[in-house]
């Protein structure tokens, strides 16, 4: 019988929300983004700034044990199958589809192009974003998952077979020890203390290797929690110290961005920032996956709804959430009614176009990264989702 992780489940939905109003906040932040208000709100940077932070992480840790259920009980052509279909099919044709109307909002609304938008479409492949227009925006994360399941298969393999296993096993018994759990944030900071200077994070794939090389191994280590039951032991014993270890981390990343902020660089300032934040999110990683352990290992009728949609959920939010933010944010109103009105009308309308143009068929399913209808009342948890 499969194992069923609810509280991965739990965690792929509820980081999918924290996701979507990141988006429907980053027309307000300090940061730059692809339409920005008039106005900025320090509330909304400091939102966007903790939960991205973590959010992305989370999610190539929860497709990671997607991938560690998902090769228990498929071989590994059968594997590479389904990622093809469910992420590298989905990633091409929402590139194709819904990439451009968010590039033609940009465009119009800097005052880049005149037009209608089917007079823009033909542009769209004209240059790479952002000094030219094809990009494939937020799908990034759809291709970087199919690329690290293509090129962590071998490795995933051999950790199947007993050599493997007694590595995993020796690995999750280190983590289990006082303070062992952290250690894993150490790879991380090597990576982003050594790449980040260089590469600053637009997802290229092909010149990104910080984001790269960071979300890979978060990605394994999902694989590895999803291969021996030492790690889930661990972070329960360790996720309320990590929770009090991220609070402090964040008020002391919270200083040291406020009051001094170093330059990106290959300096000590900037490493020794870049430790500290490396580490503040791997302590809110733990955290939030003990306390999901601890309190999310169960199901429920939206859980079951919600796990099947969050794929297509994914591909559509952020289309929707710029067309609709490109009128929103010429009104003279508030910010916070403002986030009111694009993120409630985004979420409503994202849930619809799921539920009435892609769950109804199964070739709309197929281009989404669903499973056929006739499929669906005997699957268990083994990889879906987004990834």
């Amino acid at each position: 019988m499969r194992e069923r992780r609810y509280d991965v489940d739990w965690l792929r939905v509820l980081a999918m929300l924290v996701v979507f109003y990141f988006h429907s906040a980053k027309f307000f932040d300090d940061d730059w983004w692809h339409l920005k208000n008039a106005q900025t709100s320090f509330g909304m940077s400091v939102f966007t700034t903790f939960a991205g932070a973590w959010m992305m992480p989370l999610f190539f840790i929860a497709s990671g044990v997607g991938t560690g259920f998902a090769l228990r009980v498929r071989s590994a052509g059968q594997y590479a199958l389904e990622r093809f279909k469910r992420l590298f099919i989905p990633c091409l044709f929402g590139t194709l589809v819904l990439i451009a109307p968010q590039v033609y909002c940009e465009r119009i609304y800097k005052g880049q192009f005149h037009g209608s938008y089917f007079q823009f479409y033909p542009h769209f492949f004209q240059g790479i974003y952002p000094g030219g227009n094809f990009s494939w925006h937020h799908l990034w994360f759809l291709i970087y998952l199919f690329v690290f399941s293509m090129i962590g298969l071998p490795v995933f393999l051999y950790l199947k077979k007993e050599g493997g296993r007694r590595f995993v096993s020796r690995l999750a018994s280190v983590c289990q020890k006082p303070g062992g759990i952290f250690l894993l944030a150490l790879p991380i900071v090597v990576i982003e203390v050594a790449l980040r200077p260089k590469f600053p994070g637009l997802q290229t794939l092909v010149s990104d290797w910080a984001n790269f090389l960071t979300y890979l191994t978060l990605f394994t280590y999902g694989y590895l929690f999803a291969s021996d039951a030492g790690f889930a032991r661990a972070i329960e014993k360790h996720w309320r110290a990590a929770l009090a270890l991220a609070l402090c981390a964040t008020a002391a990343t919270a200083f040291v961005l406020i009051t001094y902020d170093p330059d990106r660089g290959y300096t000590l300032p900037y490493a020794l920032t870049t430790v500290l934040q490396v580490f503040t999110s791997w302590f809110w990683l733990v955290t939030i996956l003990g306390a999901a352990q601890r309190y999310l290992s169960f199901s429920s009728r939206f859980l079951k709804y919600a796990n099947e949609t969050v794929l297509p959920f994914y591909i559509f939010h952020q289309t929707v959430i710029i067309a609709i933010g490109f009128y929103v944010i010429q009104w003279h109103i508030g910010i916070m009614p403002k986030y009111l009105i694009i993120s409630t009308a985004s979420l409503l309308i994202t849930i619809a176009l799921c539920d009435l143009i892609v769950k109804r068929t199964n070739p709309t399913r197929f281009l989404f990264g669903m499973r056929p209808l006739a499929r669906q009342a005997s699957l268990s948890l083994d990889g879906r989702g987004v990834g």
